[in-house]
Parts: structure tokens; C-alpha cells; sequence
């Protein structure tokens, strides 16, 4: 029986786990393929952009994550990921990694291979506060709300008791604490 119990102790540390890596400013490809050079399982999940410069456009591949790589590592091999020119490191608590779930891992990987546009756009948590940056909504105020994938903003009429929900491209929103942080650092 206690070996039963060494072994199921051990499980966590000994098996593979994904990770999100902090690697340096536009080092994303690089720290991936050397990982991958190293044997170890890495992600890099990338979006097209078109870029316009002034005798040229050109479609380029971009991390849809800048500054980050995902890598499936166990404990043993966390020695090497360390050691990988460009990492920064291992995002969690202190020395303790948190890793990302598997779920996590492979709704990235069916996003990425759909082929459907995919782009960066701010990490929004559902009930932050939120202002509308362009389109007819532009300056509105609300909260945000996110069912099925839909990005909607909640505007509250305080006096009326009353809100309206109106859907909005998640791209056109910003959260409100980044503009008065912005609003704070221009001063």
C-alpha cells in the first residue's frame, strides 16, 4: 500500500504539465524552436496581420500572446527551460509555477487551427468596467458581460434602476482603470 502512495505522490511532480513562459520582447519564435530543439513540447500560437510599409505590404505571423510561450514540462525538466536564452521566466507564485490546463492548452490549439481571424485584444473580465473606443458607442461607459463568446456592455441607468445590454466588438472596448491609469501617467 505505501507504494501506492509513494507513486501517487510523485505523480505531480514526475508528469509533464504546460506552463506559460515570459520570454523577452519579440523573442517568441525563438525561445519555442529552441525548446522544441531541446525535445520539449512548446506552443506558440500566432495570428496574421497585414503590415504596410512605404514600398511594400506584407502578411506577417504574429504571437497572439506577446512575451509569452507555453511549454509542457515536468519537474525535472525545468532545469533546461530555465536555462533557454530568451526565457525570463515561469509564470506563477514566487517558485511555484502554475500551470495552464490542458483544456486551456487545447481550446488555443483549435483556435489557432480553425483558420478564423483571430487578434490580441484586451483581457476583459465579465462586471469590469469598460469605455467604448470607436464606432457609434465610442465613449460609452458600461460594464462588461460575456456569454458564448459574445462581448456585450451593460449600461446602467442608476436613478431608472434599469440597464441595457448592447453587443460590441471585444477589440472596441478598453477597461476603464487602463485609461485613468494613462490619464495619470500624462500628467
Amino acid at each position: 500500500m505505501s507504494s501506492l502512495n509513494q507513486s501517487t505522490n510523485l505523480e505531480p511532480v514526475t508528469r509533464a504539465h504546460w506552463f506559460a513562459l515570459n520570454v523577452k520582447p519579440r523573442h517568441e519564435k525563438v525561445v519555442a524552436e529552441s525548446l522544441r530543439r531541446q525535445q520539449l513540447e512548446a506552443f506558440l500560437p500566432v495570428y496574421q496581420e497585414q503590415h504596410a510599409w512605404s514600398d511594400r505590404t506584407k502578411r506577417v505571423e504574429l504571437p497572439l500572446f506577446a512575451g509569452y510561450v507555453f511549454c509542457r514540462f515536468s519537474f525535472a525538466e525545468r532545469v533546461a527551460v530555465w536555462n533557454t536564452r530568451g526565457v525570463v521566466r515561469v509564470l506563477g507564485a514566487g517558485n511555484i509555477f502554475a500551470p495552464v490546463s490542458d483544456d486551456q492548452i487545447a481550446e488555443l490549439r483549435a483556435l489557432v487551427a480553425s483558420g478564423l481571424p483571430a487578434r490580441p485584444c484586451p483581457y476583459l473580465a465579465p462586471g469590469e468596467m469598460v469605455r467604448v473606443q470607436r464606432g457609434p458607442l465610442a465613449g460609452v461607459q458600461g460594464m462588461v458581460l460575456r456569454n458564448k463568446g459574445v462581448t456585450s456592455v451593460v449600461v446602467s441607468v442608476q436613478i431608472l434602476q434599469r440597464s441595457v445590454v448592447v453587443e460590441v466588438e471585444s477589440d472596441a472596448v478598453r477597461p476603464e482603470v487602463f485609461r485613468h491609469q494613462l490619464t495619470r501617467a500624462a500628467s
